[in-house]
């Protein structure tokens, strides 16, 4: 089985694209995150015809979670129990659904703007019930992954310069804990191998020739239960998709496993 996560800055922008490396690559599950769109607006026909089933969770122009699979699709949750609010709205950042035997969720943590920001807590509030989904819903038999966007670096070494983010998001130790704390609950940080350079980013940004010179980060995550981390065979960021013009500023993260 192959599942794969990809934030892809937009759907509507990136279509051509996402159908493009669906039918190259062949993941079984693929997690998107950033849609930018409704539900309604969603482009599931001309995902559908290459065989997926599509469970997306969105709701206008900003965040947006989808999960597509050739393997089945059931139990379809949208958003956790007891989610945080942020301006008085609970935002669509979780999709979980049943894959093949395979319980993943797609979610895309919130950034957080800047410590002390109101962003900031409601991203540690959200994290908070991203850890009781995962107590919730973990079933050491079942094999159990939460993939996506996390808008954090596990460690200094998942940014290409640490001094440079001292100040940031994305890098602070009560971030990091929330990390620790899905660890804790029986989850592990798939890490993927470097085709290219000595880090495997997955985030590069736009601006100052960051790609090519390989100033990125490793924000989009797979963490999963024990069943699928002793099934993994492989795991990569397709830098490929990262390149040329009109691609998202990330890269997916792909993972290969024996179920």
């Amino acid at each position: 089985m192959r599942l794969a996560t990809w934030n892809v800055n937009s759907i509507t922008a990136r279509l051509p694209r996402v159908l493009a490396w669906l039918e190259a690559a062949r993941p079984d599950v693929l997690c998107l995150q950033e849609l930018k769109c409704d539900d309604e607006a969603f482009p599931r026909e001309a995902i559908e015809e290459l065989g997926y089933d599509v469970a997306s969770h969105g709701a206008g122009r900003w965040n947006g979670v989808a999960v597509l699979s050739r393997v089945g699709l059931d139990d379809v949750t949208r958003g956790f129990v007891d989610e945080p609010a942020y301006d008085d709205a609970v935002q669509p950042r979780a999709l979980g659904a049943t894959c093949g035997g395979v319980r993943v969720w797609s979610v895309y943590v919130p950034n957080g703007r800047e410590p002390g920001h109101a962003h900031y807590d409601y991203k540690l509030r959200w994290l908070d019930a991203l850890h009781s989904t995962v107590l919730a819903e973990d079933d050491p038999a079942r094999p159990f992954a939460v993939l996506g966007d996390f808008n954090i670096a596990p460690t200094d070494d998942d940014v290409w310069d640490i001094a440079l983010f001292a100040d940031s998001t994305h890098v602070t130790a009560p971030e990091r804990a929330a990390l620790a704390v899905l660890r804790d609950a029986g989850l592990s940080d798939v890490y993927p191998r470097a085709l290219k350079y000595d880090r495997p980013y997955t985030y590069w940004d736009y601006r100052q020739l960051a790609f090519p010179k390989n100033r990125g980060m490793r924000i989009d995550l797979v963490y999963a239960n024990k069943a699928v981390t002793d099934a993994v065979t492989d795991s990569y960021v397709d830098r490929e998709a990262r390149k040329g013009k009109g691609a998202s500023d990330h890269a997916p993260v792909v993972v290969d496993l024996t179920l």
